[in-house]
């Protein structure tokens, strides 16, 4: 669990195929763009079919048309015996990126991690691996966003305090990757720890395989509230 052994040639390519078929691979892609949300999932709707609930979501949010949904006293007390999101995330711990609310999504919708940078850590690999194997997600979505700090310091190599500095190893390779161009790098960002999710994990790799779980990838704009679809192939 957790480790960074790499997937066979067989598990890339399936998991290349799974996310080229479900429009995951481009901003430009066919979403199926809704404009009213039902109120919960469906629990027997597809991946394809969560990922399109999820970005609907999103489409709301940017046009100021949030419905805010199961968030009242009645969702919470619904999901309290039991809980099983729909999709599951990892995303950057700043502050303006309330994960729920970029969604218009409520208790109960999204599992989240939230680290600084969204980088692929054990520790997260391993409570996404909990959302997908036994809670059931079916979409697993690494958020990225603009002016992402963590980003930020890790392109400029500066000393920085405490332990900070444990995140850049996980951000460098996009950093280079990109040669230093900060936004390009943060989205490179996003691909690198998608990739990093399901080769660092024979759980989510065979859930991926096996056309349970889709692995998609986004930038939120902090300017426009939009999330930018990242090719992850």
């Amino acid at each position: 669990m957790g480790g960074t052994n790499s997937m066979t040639n067989t598990n890339r390519r399936h998991w290349l195929a799974t996310v080229a078929a479900s429009g995951v691979v481009a901003g430009r892609s066919s979403w199926a763009w809704a404009s009213t949300p039902d109120r919960v999932p469906a629990a027997d709707m597809s991946p394809v079919e969560a990922l399109d609930f999820l970005r609907n979501g999103n489409t709301r949010f940017v046009a100021g048309r949030s419905t805010a949904p199961n968030r009242d006293i009645e969702r919470l007390r619904e999901v309290a015996p039991r809980q099983t999101p729909y999709a599951a995330f990892l995303g950057c711990a700043d502050s303006r990126v309330p994960i729920e609310i970029v969604f218009d999504q409520g208790f109960g919708d999204l599992f989240v991690t939230r680290i600084a940078g969204n980088v692929a850590a054990t520790e997260n690999i391993a409570s996404l691996e909990f959302a997908t194997e036994v809670l059931g997600a079916k979409v697993l979505y690494v958020l990225g966003h603009t002016s992402c700090g963590a980003v930020t310091a890790a392109a400029k190599g500066a000393p920085v305090p405490g332990q900070i500095s444990a995140l850049f190893q996980h951000i460098r390779p996009a950093v280079r990757a990109a040669k230093g161009d900060v936004e390009a790098a943060i989205r490179e960002n996003v691909r690198l720890q998608a990739q990093t999710l399901v080769e660092g994990s024979t759980v989510i790799s065979s859930l991926v395989s096996s056309g349970k779980v889709i692995v998609a990838g986004g930038v939120f704009d902090l300017q426009t509230g939009r999330v930018e679809g990242v090719d992850l192939a």
